[in-house]
Order: structure tokens, then sequence, then C-alpha cells
């Protein structure tokens, strides 16, 4: 279902959460997927004490070897002129739900979501938030009921340090993925993680 398919990958600055996305990137690209990065400014700069950014982004290019999209002018042609058969952002962070749940394009990988929905096609969101079940659970709801918009299945990652915090199961990317791709939300998508 995936092999030969053109994918958006967006990463946005959960950098905790990269260890259980990377391999994702990997799979997609070993079942035949043509994988383009996009990345937030943050993803792509900022040293953590996950990893350097500049290590993070060696890897990424041995996994896919097609070009960062790392600017907003870079990211613009894959709505008219490189569309893309599915966008999917993970990790998203709560800062990129809420930006892109209230219309509010100000990265490449919001810009390519944004230029996916405009082709009808689907985006699938991976979601990593400290605030998933505060305020930003509204922006998590709108962007549910969002034509084209799903979700990898999520669930609290700590209960009891962090009531609030919503994080996918990564290693159901494929399969909701797949899904996606044929217009159905992965269910069940509230999961106990």
């Amino acid at each position: 279902m995936l092999k030969g398919k053109h994918i958006g990958f967006g990463l946005t600055g959960s950098h905790c959460t990269f260890d259980a996305v990377y391999p994702q990137i990997e799979n997609l690209v070993k079942l035949g997927a043509k994988v383009t990065p996009f990345l937030t400014y943050t993803v792509e700069t900022t040293d953590t004490k996950f990893g350097d950014s500049g290590d993070w982004m060696k890897r990424l290019q041995t996994i896919t070897s097609e070009p960062f999209v790392n600017s907003m002018v870079k990211a613009e042609p894959f709505g008219p002129k490189t569309p893309l058969d599915l966008m999917i952002i993970a990790p998203m962070t709560g800062n990129s739900i809420s930006k892109f749940a209230n219309a509010m394009t100000d990265s490449p990988v919001l810009m390519g979501a944004k230029a996916t929905l405009r082709n009808g096609k689907p985006v699938l969101l991976g979601i990593s938030t400290n605030d998933g079940l505060g305020l930003n659970g509204v922006n998590i709801m709108r962007l549910m009921a969002t034509k084209n918009i799903y979700f990898i299945p999520y669930g609290q990652d700590d209960h009891v340090k962090k009531p609030n915090s919503l994080v996918a199961h990564m290693d159901q990317l494929i399969p909701a993925a797949e899904a996606a791709m044929h217009g159905n939300q992965l269910q069940p998508v509230l999961v106990q993680k």
C-alpha cells in the first residue's frame, strides 16, 4: 500500500520522541516509499539532552536521501507542483498542534500539511504533548473532526506525574498510515500507553 508513494514526513521539536520515530521512517523507506523530510526550525537547530541536532540530521540523511524541506520556500511547491500522497507529522508538539488547528502556517512542516490537505490527501499526526488533556485538548479534538486528518493511536504516557500528557504509539505508524491512505482512522484511537 505504501510502496511507490511519496510521503512527506514532518518532524517537530518533541526531541524525546525521536528515538521512537526514526525507526518508523526507516520502515517506510524499507516498504518502498519515497520519504521527504520536513523540518521545523527547532528540530534542525536545537541541541538537547536527547541529542545534538547535527547528529539527528545526519542520521535522518542516512535513512532517506531526499533533500530536507527546511524553509517555507522549499515547502510551498508541495501543493500544486509536487503533491504528496500522504503527509505524516511525528512527533507533533502541542505548539504545532495549536498552530495547525488554528490555521497558523509558520513552519515548513505546517506548510506541507496545509498543502497536502489542499490537495485532498491525508495528513497523519503522531502527537507528543504535555498539554493534550489541558488547554490543547480542544485543538486535538478540532483536528480529529477535520476531514482528511488522521491520528496514530495515542494515550497518556505518565498519568501520575504528567496527567495531561499524551503521546502517540509510534509503533502503530505504519498501520495508521495505511488506514489513512484508505480514508480510515486506525482504531482504537485512544489507547493505554
